[in-house]
C-alpha cells in the first residue's frame, strides 16, 4: 500500500458568500471513453493557479478524498458518502489504482469524479518535465484501464505547483485541483480535531481535503461521520469541483 505524507495547506482561501439549504446529488462527471493525452491539443483551460474554489452556486462545496484507492478506508468512505447521497472527488494514486483497479471501479460506478494525483506521489518540483509527464500519463492510463474513465482534472502531490507542472497537466487535458481547507487529517491530530478544522473553515465555495490512503485514516472515516450531516444541516450542498 502507498504510504506517503501528504499536502500542507495553501496560503489562499476562497471567498465566502451566504448560503441556504439546498442537497443535491448531481450526477456523475466521469466520462467513460478511450484514454487521451492531449499532447498537441489546444487546451482551453490557461490556469496560471490550481483551482481552490467550485463554482457550484450558493452553499456549494466539494469534498476531496487523496491518496487511495486502498482495501479498508475506501470502502468505508464510500458506504458512509453514499448513505447520505454525497458525491465526492477522489484524487487516486497511480500504483493504488494498479494494486487495486475494482475500488478504483467502485468509485466510478458511484458516480463520484476520479482525479489524477500522479503514479507514485512524488514531489514534482524535484522531477524534469519528461519524469512528470510520465507520473501523469501512467496514472491516467491506470485509471482508464481500471475504471473505464479519463480524469478531467490534476492534483499535485503536496501541493507542490509550479507553472511548469500545471502546464504539463493541462497539455494532458486536465485542469489543476488545490484546495481551501486543509484539516491535516493525515497528521491523526484526532477525530475532533479535524472535525473543528472543517466547521470552522468551510465556507460556500470550499474545497475541503481529506485521505483515505496514505496511512492509517480511521480518524478521518471517524470525522467524517460527523462532518458531513453537520454540513449538510448547515445547508451546504457537495459537488465535485
Amino acid at each position: 500500500m502507498f504510504l506517503a505524507a501528504c499536502e500542507p495547506a495553501p496560503t489562499a482561501k476562497p471567498s465566502a458568500t451566504p448560503s441556504h439549504p439546498i442537497r443535491h446529488t448531481p450526477a456523475p462527471l466521469a466520462h467513460r471513453d478511450k484514454p487521451a493525452v492531449h499532447r498537441d491539443a489546444v487546451v482551453t483551460l490557461s490556469a496560471t493557479q490550481p483551482i481552490r474554489e467550485v463554482q457550484a452556486g450558493p452553499g456549494g462545496i466539494s469534498l476531496t478524498i487523496d491518496d487511495g484507492p486502498g482495501p479498508v478506508y475506501t470502502p468505508q468512505v464510500l458506504e458512509l458518502l453514499a448513505s447520505y447521497h454525497v458525491t465526492a472527488a477522489f484524487a487516486m494514486v497511480g500504483r493504488n489504482v494498479a494494486a487495486y483497479p475494482s475500488l478504483a471501479r467502485q468509485v466510478a460506478d458511484a458516480g463520484h469524479m476520479i482525479v489524477n494525483h500522479t503514479w507514485q506521489h512524488p514531489n514534482l518540483r524535484l522531477l524534469a518535465p519528461p519524469a512528470i509527464r510520465d507520473q501523469i500519463d501512467r496514472t491516467t492510463g491506470a485509471i482508464h484501464a481500471a475504471a473505464g474513465v479519463t480524469p478531467r482534472m490534476f492534483r499535485a502531490p503536496f501541493g507542490a505547483w509550479s507553472p511548469v507542472i500545471i502546464r504539463l497537466g493541462e497539455q494532458a487535458g486536465m485542469a489543476p485541483l488545490g484546495w481551501s481547507v486543509d484539516p491535516r487529517d493525515w497528521s491523526r491530530p484526532g477525530a475532533g480535531a479535524i472535525i473543528r478544522n472543517i466547521m470552522a473553515n468551510t465556507k460556500a465555495g470550499s474545497i475541503i481535503l481529506e485521505h483515505d490512503g496514505g496511512g492509517d485514516r480511521s480518524q478521518t472515516v471517524a470525522a467524517l461521520k460527523v462532518i458531513i450531516p453537520r454540513l449538510l444541516d448547515r445547508g451546504f450542498s457537495f459537488f465535485p469541483p
